[in-house]
């Protein structure tokens, strides 16, 4: 972690939480199942907010549910 923090991604966790197979997922959210893969690996750089828009939106949920913000340590 730097000294600025960290966006962590908890999709894997929502996709969990909402019951929904990440192959449904990716052909709803029109997304390469890779690049749902890369978002819930934490592997992805630059967030895309179109992404995150279709993200929200097949799985009913608010943008917090998915990004969390790690305060850098002290």
């Amino acid at each position: 972690m730097d000294r600025f923090g960290t966006v962590r991604i908890n999709l894997a966790r929502v996709i969990e939480e909402k019951g929904i197979s990440k192959n449904k997922l990716s052909q709803r959210a029109e997304m390469q199942r890779t690049q749902l893969n890369n978002y819930c690996n934490n592997r992805i750089s630059r967030l895309d907010i179109d992404v995150l828009a279709r993200l929200c939106t097949v799985l009913d949920c608010e943008i917090g549910d998915i990004l969390e913000f790690v305060p850098p340590e002290k």
